[in-house]
Protein backbone atom coordinates (compact mmCIF):
# COMPACT_ATOMS: atom_id res chain seq x y z
CA UNK A 1 0.00 0.00 0.00
CA UNK A 2 1.09 3.25 -0.78
CA UNK A 3 1.16 6.40 1.36
CA UNK A 4 -1.52 8.17 -0.48
CA UNK A 5 -3.96 5.42 0.42
CA UNK A 6 -3.04 5.45 3.49
CA UNK A 7 -3.90 8.83 3.76
CA UNK A 8 -7.44 8.25 1.74
CA UNK A 9 -8.61 5.38 4.22
CA UNK A 10 -7.36 7.13 7.48
CA UNK A 11 -9.43 10.10 6.70
CA UNK A 12 -12.43 7.82 5.50
CA UNK A 13 -12.51 5.81 8.51
CA UNK A 14 -12.31 9.21 10.72
CA UNK A 15 -15.16 10.14 8.83
CA UNK A 16 -14.11 13.59 7.40
CA UNK A 17 -13.91 15.31 4.36
CA UNK A 18 -10.68 16.62 2.74
CA UNK A 19 -12.32 19.88 3.60
CA UNK A 20 -12.06 19.33 6.62
CA UNK A 21 -9.15 18.10 7.32
CA UNK A 22 -7.17 20.73 5.01
CA UNK A 23 -9.01 23.71 7.80
CA UNK A 24 -7.43 22.07 10.35
CA UNK A 25 -3.85 21.70 9.21
CA UNK A 26 -4.63 25.12 7.46
CA UNK A 27 -4.18 24.13 4.19
CA UNK A 28 -6.08 23.90 0.99
CA UNK A 29 -8.29 20.98 -0.17
CA UNK A 30 -6.50 20.40 -3.10
CA UNK A 31 -2.97 19.68 -0.92
CA UNK A 32 -5.12 16.92 1.08
CA UNK A 33 -6.07 15.64 -2.21
CA UNK A 34 -2.64 15.63 -3.64
CA UNK A 35 -1.37 13.78 -1.03
CA UNK A 36 -3.97 11.07 -1.67
CA UNK A 37 -3.41 10.61 -4.58
CA UNK A 38 0.47 10.65 -4.56
CA UNK A 39 1.47 13.80 -6.15
CA UNK A 40 3.36 15.10 -3.21
CA UNK A 41 3.49 14.25 0.40
CA UNK A 42 3.34 15.83 3.36
CA UNK A 43 5.97 17.23 5.35
CA UNK A 44 7.01 15.24 8.90
CA UNK A 45 5.10 18.30 10.76
CA UNK A 46 1.95 17.80 8.85
CA UNK A 47 1.97 14.11 9.05
CA UNK A 48 2.10 14.10 12.97
CA UNK A 49 -0.61 16.70 12.71
CA UNK A 50 -2.63 13.88 10.31
CA UNK A 51 -1.70 11.08 12.60
CA UNK A 52 -3.58 13.66 15.86
CA UNK A 53 -6.62 14.39 13.43
CA UNK A 54 -7.21 10.38 12.75
CA UNK A 55 -6.44 9.49 15.99
CA UNK A 56 -3.29 6.62 15.20
CA UNK A 57 0.41 6.71 15.88
CA UNK A 58 2.56 8.34 12.91
CA UNK A 59 3.69 4.60 12.18
CA UNK A 60 0.29 3.48 11.93
CA UNK A 61 -0.91 6.14 9.63
CA UNK A 62 2.02 5.39 7.57
CA UNK A 63 1.26 1.75 7.08
CA UNK A 64 -2.34 2.49 7.15
CA UNK A 65 -4.08 -0.63 5.63
CA UNK A 66 -8.35 -0.13 5.61
CA UNK A 67 -8.68 -4.06 5.13
CA UNK A 68 -5.93 -5.35 7.61
CA UNK A 69 -7.33 -2.82 9.95
CA UNK A 70 -11.06 -3.71 9.45
CA UNK A 71 -10.15 -7.79 10.14
CA UNK A 72 -7.99 -6.76 13.45
CA UNK A 73 -10.88 -4.64 14.47
CA UNK A 74 -13.03 -7.99 14.39
CA UNK A 75 -10.94 -10.54 15.55
CA UNK A 76 -10.49 -8.28 18.82
CA UNK A 77 -14.72 -8.09 19.32
CA UNK A 78 -14.95 -12.09 18.52
CA UNK A 79 -14.89 -13.28 21.80
CA UNK A 80 -13.36 -17.22 22.19
CA UNK A 81 -16.99 -18.36 22.75
CA UNK A 82 -18.15 -17.17 19.29
CA UNK A 83 -14.70 -18.11 17.58
CA UNK A 84 -15.39 -21.94 19.10
CA UNK A 85 -18.19 -22.66 17.30
CA UNK A 86 -16.49 -21.48 14.22
CA UNK A 87 -16.35 -24.15 11.61
CA UNK A 88 -12.53 -22.71 10.29
CA UNK A 89 -12.11 -25.74 8.01
CA UNK A 90 -15.40 -25.05 5.72
CA UNK A 91 -14.99 -21.32 6.20
CA UNK A 92 -11.70 -21.30 5.23
CA UNK A 93 -12.34 -23.48 2.17
CA UNK A 94 -14.24 -21.12 0.21
CA UNK A 95 -10.79 -19.71 -0.43
CA UNK A 96 -8.75 -22.36 -0.44
CA UNK A 97 -11.21 -25.47 -1.62
CA UNK A 98 -8.13 -27.87 -0.82
CA UNK A 99 -9.00 -27.68 2.76
CA UNK A 100 -12.24 -29.33 1.97
CA UNK A 101 -10.64 -32.10 0.17
CA UNK A 102 -7.22 -33.14 1.13
CA UNK A 103 -8.75 -35.58 4.35
CA UNK A 104 -9.82 -37.77 1.68
CA UNK A 105 -6.13 -38.13 -0.59
CA UNK A 106 -3.93 -38.21 2.22
CA UNK A 107 -3.17 -40.09 5.48
CA UNK A 108 -3.83 -37.14 7.68
CA UNK A 109 -3.35 -39.63 10.76
CA UNK A 110 0.34 -39.76 9.95
CA UNK A 111 0.30 -36.31 9.86
CA UNK A 112 -1.49 -35.88 12.86
CA UNK A 113 1.17 -37.59 15.00
CA UNK A 114 3.80 -36.03 13.71
CA UNK A 115 2.44 -32.71 14.61
CA UNK A 116 1.33 -33.93 18.33
CA UNK A 117 5.32 -34.77 18.60
CA UNK A 118 6.25 -31.35 17.80
CA UNK A 119 3.59 -29.75 20.03
CA UNK A 120 4.06 -31.85 22.94
CA UNK A 121 7.74 -31.16 22.44
CA UNK A 122 6.83 -27.29 22.71
CA UNK A 123 5.20 -28.24 25.80
CA UNK A 124 7.40 -29.64 27.56
CA UNK A 125 10.37 -28.05 26.56
CA UNK A 126 9.06 -24.20 26.85
CA UNK A 127 6.07 -25.73 29.19
CA UNK A 128 3.44 -23.88 27.10
CA UNK A 129 -0.11 -24.73 27.64
CA UNK A 130 -2.06 -26.52 24.63
CA UNK A 131 -2.89 -22.97 22.94
CA UNK A 132 0.57 -21.67 23.51
CA UNK A 133 2.12 -24.46 21.69
CA UNK A 134 -0.41 -24.56 18.48
CA UNK A 135 0.12 -20.54 17.99
CA UNK A 136 3.94 -21.06 18.78
CA UNK A 137 4.12 -23.76 15.81
CA UNK A 138 1.95 -21.98 13.49
CA UNK A 139 3.82 -19.06 14.11
CA UNK A 140 7.07 -21.05 13.04
CA UNK A 141 5.74 -22.68 9.99
CA UNK A 142 4.22 -19.10 8.93
CA UNK A 143 7.79 -17.74 9.06
CA UNK A 144 9.23 -20.86 7.22
CA UNK A 145 6.48 -20.17 4.22
CA UNK A 146 7.30 -16.77 4.58
CA UNK A 147 11.23 -17.68 3.55
CA UNK A 148 10.61 -19.72 -0.04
Amino acid sequence: MNLGNSLFNARKKSGLSQEEVAEKLGVSRQTVSKWEQNETVPDIYQSKKLAVIYRMSLDKLIEFDFELNEIQEIIDKTSDETTKKINWTKAWSKKYPILSTYQQQMDTEYYGKKIKELLNHLKKTYNYDDLNALLVLKDIMAHVWNKK
